[in-house]
């Protein structure tokens, strides 16, 4: 490994759902299904693309399905060889199998940056990706977490926000960009972030949109942030503290994202996902043209 290799992941799963009640109270938000994989796969699998090989997931109590989901089962295994199901052995060993996953509990749901404060034993001095558990990214080429682990390298170690441009008016439901300068075509410096500024306040269109590449340093900078907004400790205001000693960069990554925990981000998601399915794909777009919108 090099000073700059990022292997880690931690993504935050400890939120209740609630903009999906009532599925919610019993299933995790990460768990609903886009097709055939549960949602939190598909950031699973983003981050191995990234080249990670260890994620850690921060749960909250009652979430024991997703550490059952990724965790061998050998009884269920043996079950389906008996049955002649070996393809289906198969494919739930590999799922168990495809990195090294580790879980930890939130205890309190005290915000996004207390979530990835409880990975600090886990990351020790490396650097680390995090990825929300309800954003999910489609792409033909690079991963977009390959794509912000690369400018990590490229800049040095230094902090990484993850984001793309959003239409004007939609701005002030996220993180905003105000810009310092541009380095590449993807890549800008930064001299601030303000959280959901108001429309006619916004420095930029750039958003932050759920993905952050770190070095271990952030710790000490979450661990000296005061609560914020919602009585939360908020990772954009450790981000905020951090630039006050160090650079922290913007890059827009490529691929289409979809806010999974919104209802029609979700919809939207499922059906590009079966329309990229080569399984799928013919029969799918039979049945949207008898629809005949």
């Amino acid at each position: 490994m090099t000073k700059y290799d990022v292997k880690r992941a931690v993504i935050p799963c400890a939120g209740r759902g609630t903009r999906f009640l009532p599925v919610t109270k019993g299933t995790p938000k990460e768990m609903c299904p886009i097709v055939d994989k549960p949602t939190l796969d598909y950031i699973v699998d983003e981050c191995i693309d990234g080249g990670v090989s260890d994620i850690l997931f921060i749960l909250s109590e009652g979430k024991e399905d997703i550490k059952r989901y990724y965790s061998l089962d050998k009884e269920y295994e043996k079950e389906l060889i008996e049955k002649g199901k070996e393809e289906f052995a198969s494919l739930i060993n590999k799922l168990a199998s495809k990195a090294r996953f580790h879980f930890t509990i939130q205890h309190e749901l005290l915000g996004l940056g207390h979530a990835v404060l409880q990975a600090k034993e886990f990351v020790k001095d490396e650097n680390f990706i995090v990825c929300c558990g309800d954003d999910i990214c489609l792409y033909d080429d690079l991963a977009p977490s390959k794509q912000l682990i690369e400018a990590f390298k490229e800049t040095k170690g230094h902090t990484i926000v993850g984001g793309q441009k959003v239409e004007h008016e939609m701005i002030s439901k996220y993180g905003c960009m105000d810009i310092d300068s541009k380095i590449n075509d993807r890549l800008y410096s930064l001299k601030g972030i303000v959280e959901k500024p108001r429309v006619e306040e916004a420095t930029s269109d750039f958003a932050s949109l759920g993905k952050w590449v770190f070095n271990s340093k952030i710790f000490e900078y979450l661990e000296k942030t005061p609560k914020g907004a919602n009585e939360e400790i908020q990772l954009t205001d450790a981000i905020a503290l951090l630039m006050k000693d160090d650079r922290v960069y913007f890059y827009d990554f490529v691929g289409k994202r979809y806010d999974c925990g919104d209802k029609l981000g979700y919809l939207e998601a499922i059906v590009d996902v079966a329309l990229k399915r080569d399984d799928l794909k013919d029969s799918f777009k039979e049945f949207l043209k008898e629809k005949k919108f």
